[in-house]
């Protein structure tokens, strides 16, 4: 993925295993009559080589916690303390956090903040800078953040996910000839794509958003997924809810959900809305995935993966006590993780010898009304205020709509704030900004939404499409 400003690659760079029929599914995607505006050309610049390194670990996985190595706990798997020792020696950031040599425990942790200070810092110094991606995200809590990653590093999210579906008897097939997944949005705006994927024998891929000033004509999105008919559809919460609300007659092989936290009422609905199953996936740009929901917590699937729980002191909470999750991962060559904190809390439990988060609570889902009584998506109020020099805040919807802004080095800008807000939100809303007293709770989380408004009701409403330029 170029960074923006780059020369604009050719499809042959983008994909150096495209072919013909590759070719003609990217025709198809991109000039499909009933397609999106497509604002961000894509591609997964994976190699033969590279696509063999994405099948091993995808072996790897099929072998299960047993053939791992994965332990967790007090017990370390044996690649742990080699890997620490090299992020000491060769990363920067971590360099200058501890001293080579010492004990796992004794490195102090690090979070999103330090990470979107200076990215280049955690690149090794001996990794070569051939191939290297860089994801600008803002996620759903904030803090934006350019995450640095490599073909592998994305491509070893679709292994992960066939294994995940694989086990529940579903199939994430190959082919130049079939849609294989679908990834649906609701917000403002967003980088929307076609593509294919070269893991999957070259098998198509699109990301869209739902908004319909991204679209010819209001019935676009639905003749578009059902005649491309993706096999798996990936999203949010909020975009599945909004999904469920239109005329889809296509019926995918399942659902599978992530970013935000999955409530039980809504995937039962979903289930029932689109017949299918539908999978709570807990993933991180930073990481990729990690876990999955499943009856007894979400089960950790990546075998190169080192979870702990700790306090805010860097302490591990024992078996089955809440804590921040933190992670322990080489999997990114550009962004090796060293004890890092993910801002979400869990315990840590075993289960048929299967390590598992319990209580998993992570981001969860926030929508707000306008003074019209229309929805916002809390995603589309980062991106609006996202331009602002502010380090944290804090924005909660009070059950008579009024907003309660509270914000952390931005002092000055509280008219601007205002008046992205009352773009975003009505010129009639209520809004009380003030300075945040106190840093939030979280362990790097540097922005929290909340409301005090029914989520019932909240699906139930319009949506509001009004791109924030106020400020």
């Amino acid at each position: 993925m170029p960074m923006p400003g780059d020369r604009r690659l050719t499809d042959e760079e983008r994909f150096p295993l495209l072919d013909e029929t590759g070719r003609r599914m990217l025709e198809r995607l991109r000039e499909h009559p009933h397609a999106p505006r497509w604002t961000f050309p894509c591609g997964d610049r994976l190699t033969r080589e590279f696509c063999d390194r994405i099948g091993s670990f995808e072996a790897d996985l099929r072998c299960g916690p047993a053939g791992s190595g994965w332990v967790g706990g007090d017990r370390r798997p044996a690649w742990l303390e080699p890997f620490a020792e090299k992020c000491l020696r060769h990363v920067p950031a971590y360099r200058r956090r501890a001293r080579s040599g010492c004990r796992f425990d004794e490195i102090p942790t690090c979070s999103r903040a330090d990470l979107g200070r200076e990215p280049w810092a955690f690149v090794p110094d001996d990794q070569p800078l051939d191939d290297l991606l860089a994801y600008y995200t803002s996620g759903t809590t904030g803090n934006a953040v350019s995450v640095l990653s490599h073909p592998v590093t994305a491509g070893a999210y679709l292994a992960a996910l066939r294994v995940m579906l694989g086990r529940a008897g579903i199939a994430l097939e190959s082919g130049p000839d079939r849609v294989a997944i679908a990834q649906v949005c609701a917000q403002t705006a967003t980088f929307t794509h076609a593509t294919i994927m070269s893991y999957l024998g070259g098998a198509g891929y699109v990301k869209v958003n739902l908004n319909p000033h991204e679209w010819r004509h209001p019935e676009d999105p639905v003749r578009f997924l059902d005649d491309t008919a993706p096999e798996i559809l990936t999203g949010d919460p909020v975009a599945f809810a909004a999904l469920a609300e239109l005329p889809l007659r296509h019926r995918p092989r399942a659902l599978v959900s992530s970013a935000m936290s999955l409530l039980p009422g809504l995937k039962a609905m979903l289930e029932t809305r689109f017949g299918c199953r539908v999978f709570d996936v807990y993933s991180l740009n930073e990481s990729r995935f990690v876990a999955f929901a499943g009856p007894h917590g979400h089960e950790i699937l990546p075998h190169d993966l080192y979870v702990e729980i700790l306090d805010e002191r860097d302490r591990v909470c024992p078996p089955g006590k809440r804590g921040e999750i933190v992670l322990t991962c080489g999997r990114n060559p550009f962004l090796p993780l060293l004890r890092y904190r993910t801002g979400d809390t869990a315990a840590l439990g075993w289960v048929e010898g299967k390590p598992v988060l319990l209580g998993l609570e992570g981001r969860a889902p926030v929508l707000f009304l306008t003074s019209g009584g229309e929805v916002v998506n809390s995603i589309d109020v980062t991106r609006a205020l996202g331009h602002l020099p502010i380090s944290q805040f804090s924005l909660r919807q009070e059950t008579d709509g009024s907003l309660v802004l509270r914000f952390r080095g931005a002092e000055g800008e509280e008219e601007a704030m205002r008046r992205i807000l009352e773009c975003l939100f009505g010129p009639g809303m209520n809004i009380d900004i003030g300075i945040l007293d106190a840093p939030l709770a979280g362990g790097g989380k540097a922005i929290t939404y909340s409301s005090a408004l029914s989520p019932e009701t909240l699906v139930k409403q319009p949506w509001s499409w009004r791109p924030a330029d106020g400020g």
